[in-house]
């Protein structure tokens, strides 16, 4: 349980200490959760040296999963990325060889219709490791695209946004993968309460089946590390029942 990131100014005070300098952020982020999702590395490639800063900077239990580059996923759109792949993973050398690499994440965007033979070619091209796709397109919510995901071990993405139907829990890997990007009842994107119990319900049975990396990124406001901090306490309570 974790959320989509940590540098955000408008966590100071709300959720770091007063006076901690910007630097020591993922450090004090460490201290409370043992999880975070990457969403720089979707904009611009990973710079080595920060990535080996971020490595230092927590607990040797501690896991990043890591947003897929858009460059890959949203211009190529899953063509051409022999190279494009190996350059997204250079950077990440120090992460690996310290075994911090959780699932990384591969967000289509959300007008890229169903290509299960080119979603195939994507797949196979990439190297070992748990990924996870977030399929935006409705069309994608087909059981040849789920075979797919089950020939080459890749989780489908569950990912919860206002304005949207909900999307479905299809088991396609030996996890799950959950992002909350905005409540549908809470205020200004905030999930409300009664919204985190439901989720805690369905989350508890499907996490029988398979473990779940789960990440807020409603990260405006700190509502993205309040509302993981409920749902981890919810679903504390719930295994202890």
């Amino acid at each position: 349980m974790g959320c989509s990131g940590w540098q955000y100014a408008d966590w100071r005070e709300a959720f770091y200490p007063k006076g901690l300098p910007q630097r020591r952020w993922l450090e004090h982020y460490a201290t409370v959760f043992d999880t975070v999702e990457v969403n720089s590395t979707f904009y611009r490639l990973a710079k080595r040296e920060a990535v080996a800063r971020w490595v230092e900077q927590t607990p040797p239990d501690f896991t990043f999963a890591v947003k897929g580059s858009r460059y890959l996923t949203h211009m190529k759109r899953l063509t051409d990325t022999d190279r494009g792949i190996h350059r997204f993973y250079d950077p990440l050398a120090p992460m690996i060889e310290a075994g911090k690499l959780g699932p990384v994440l591969w967000q289509l965007p959300d007008s890229f219709q169903r290509d299960t033979g080119r979603l195939a070619d994507f797949l196979r091209a990439l190297p070992a490791g748990a990924h996870a796709v977030e399929l935006r397109h409705r069309s994608w919510l087909v059981e040849e695209v789920f075979e797919v995901l089950r020939a080459y071990g890749v989780a489908l993405v569950v990912g919860d946004r206002a304005g949207r139907p909900e999307d479905p829990f299809v088991k396609t890997a030996d996890f799950g993968f959950v992002r909350f990007h905005h409540g549908r009842r809470g205020r200004g994107g905030n999930y409300s309460r009664a919204e985190l119990e439901s989720w805690a319900e369905r989350l508890d049975e499907w996490r029988r089946r398979v473990p779940f990396w789960i990440y807020f990124n409603n990260d405006w406001s700190a509502y993205a590390p309040r509302n993981a901090l409920d749902l981890r306490q919810m679903l504390s309570r719930a295994a202890v029942a």
